[in-house]
């Protein structure tokens, strides 16, 4: 388990949270030991299997698996040299061989052809075996069994408590095919005896092509599971790229158009009957910065009644491989091969070893990746393009620089000079009824009042009184907008900007319609155009809480993708 110390009181606790003052903790370092006698790694200092005491190796340590083993003793030029050994990888990507650690360069090892490479893994293939590691991992596993009693009856234990008031049909398992996921649904059907529990795969349509074959086993395997997928059935990756550019480490637009908003719009559509859902997610703490500051329990920030948990937050890698080897449950086959996390193939925030591992076992998608990003690099005017992509200075892009929509995240206008608080603007789109639904969440659209003739439209409150007057043609890109209200007068100008730059740069990414707690939007493509997108908020859902127009910087997700301006 990971352990924690408070930096205000000091205590040292298991969880993220002081005990004490209530105040976040911090990580300390986890200790993983080896064995010499078993040659295994241990967590606890002294081996339960022996009884010989371990000697600190890492932090934390996942096994290489005998297809990975032969891929770097290739790169060493030592063809199964260590098809006899306990071969692991530590934190930092360092691979430990009978306790050592093997002193090479990745970055030089990736210097190396690709093409040869596979040439060379194609003809060692049927020489490799997996005998050796079988009977290591049996040590591993007997040697460390306490350690796994005590996670697994925790969490156990956590799940069985925290969905006692929940029906199974309020439940969701998220399932997306890696690792953590595959546990933790292993986790939740041991604890909760049902199998039957909603299974939810978000297909971003980048997956790697072993998760979908895993998925697919799954699915043979497990009868009685549902697997519920949700997938941007509207939306293309390349396409999508071309309209915003490549996604990046700073701006994954990619996680809320194929993913987020894909998942939300399932599960709003799954359990719209519900009063309350819980969602068991795979999510670790060790996995980043970001997700240390996780809790265990959160109530969700984008589906209102859903409570989210997480079993298996403080586990290290090497729980869960302890947990997989020790209870034989399938597995993705990227594992195998090097892969120490399977998500998006192409994601920015994928390592270069990922991104070599990618050019060895996906060359088709590799290649067309890299003459992308090549093509984007020319486009925006960078002087080395094929440096630019290979030394992954792509993933640190910023801003709309090259991209056409960012010239639409501009707002255009002139305050009237003979009316107080109104203003002149020049659209970059031409004027349709989609705009009036963008001023929903201020009040109640109101066509009848105005003069139809010039354009006139009023936004009411609550009480029928006119707070917002639209004047404007349809067809016409010459907008004027008066605020009736005399207070207040600045933040609502604010408000209806951040609306008009939705209204220029909707390219339906779902964002919007994903942070609706109340489910009141919804987009979609427009029959008419594709380029188009019809955005409607429901009127009869919608509380006018502004959270749709206040959640995004200038109320446009897109414009915080595009206008973000720093050096690249």
């Amino acid at each position: 388990m990971i352990k924690y110390k408070c930096s205000k009181c000091g205590i040292q606790t298991e969880t993220s949270l002081c005990p004490e003052c209530n105040e976040r903790t911090e990580i300390e370092e986890s200790k993983i030991y080896w064995c010499k006698n078993c040659n295994i790694p241990i967590f606890d200092k002294y081996c339960s299997q022996c009884g010989q005491e371990g000697e600190y190796i890492s932090t934390d340590i996942r096994p290489v698996f005998p297809e990975e083993r032969l891929l770097i003793e290739i790169l060493i030029d030592k063809p199964l040299a260590y098809i006899n050994s306990s071969v692991w990888n530590a934190s930092g990507n360092k691979y430990i061989i009978d306790g050592e650690k093997l002193n090479i360069s990745l970055k030089k090892l990736m210097e190396k052809s690709n093409i040869l490479i596979r040439e060379k893994l194609q003809e060692l293939k049927s020489k490799n075996n997996y005998r050796f590691f079988n009977e290591n991992i049996k040590s591993f596993i007997n040697a460390n069994r306490d350690r796994y009693n005590y996670i697994t009856s925790e969490a156990i234990d956590f799940i069985k408590e925290v969905s006692k008031t929940y029906e199974p049909d309020e439940m969701i398992i998220s399932f997306s095919g890696g690792k953590d996921s595959t546990v933790t649904r292993d986790l939740v059907v041991r604890s909760l005896g049902n199998p039957k529990l909603i299974h939810l795969f978000g297909d971003t349509t980048l997956e790697f092509p072993m998760t979908l074959e895993y998925i697919n086993r799954f699915r043979k395997q497990n009868n009685f599971s549902p697997v519920i997928v949700a997938k941007n059935k509207e939306k293309d990756f390349f396409q999508m790229c071309d309209i915003v550019g490549p996604p990046s480490r700073v701006m994954r637009w990619c996680c809320t158009v194929f993913k987020t908003g894909a998942i939300t719009r399932k599960m709003n559509s799954l359990l719209k009957d519900k009063n309350k859902i819980l969602t068991f997610y795979g999510i670790r703490r060790i996995e980043s910065n970001s997700r240390s500051k996780y809790d265990k329990i959160s109530e969700s920030p984008k589906i209102l009644k859903q409570k989210v948990v997480s079993p298996i937050i403080d586990w290290l890698d090497f729980d869960i491989w302890l947990y997989i080897l020790t209870t034989g449950i399938d597995f993705n086959d990227a594992y195998r091969l090097g892969y120490s996390r399977v998500g998006c193939w192409c994601c920015p925030n994928n390592s270069m070893w990922s991104q070599y591992l990618s050019s060895i076992y996906l060359i088709d998608q590799h290649e067309k990746w890299r003459n992308y990003l090549i093509s984007f690099a020319k486009k925006i005017g960078k002087p080395d393009p094929e440096a630019y992509v290979d030394d992954g200075k792509w993933k640190a892009r910023q801003g709309g620089n090259g991209i056409e929509l960012s010239n639409n995240s501009l707002i255009e206008y002139k305050p009237c000079l003979l009316e107080n608080n109104s203003f002149s603007y020049e659209l970059k789109r031409e004027i349709t009824d989609q705009l009036y639904e963008l001023f929903k969440p201020f009040g109640k659209v109101n066509k009848e009042l105005g003069n139809e003739k010039l354009g006139e439209v009023y936004i009411l409150d609550k009480k029928n009184n006119p707070i917002i007057k639209l004047q404007g043609k349809i067809g016409s890109k010459e907008l004027k907008i008066s605020i009736l209200k005399n207070t207040k007068v600045n933040l609502i100008k604010q408000k209806i900007d951040c609306q008009i730059t939705k209204y220029q740069m909707c390219v339906g990414c779902l964002a919007c319609e994903s942070i609706c707690k109340y489910n009141a939007i919804s987009i979609k493509k427009s029959t008419n155009n594709d380029q188009q997108y019809i955005y409607y908020i429901d009127e009869k859902k919608c509380i006018n809480c502004m959270e749709c127009v206040n959640y995004f910087d200038g109320g446009c997700y897109i414009r915080k993708v595009l206008t973000i301006k720093r050096s690249e």
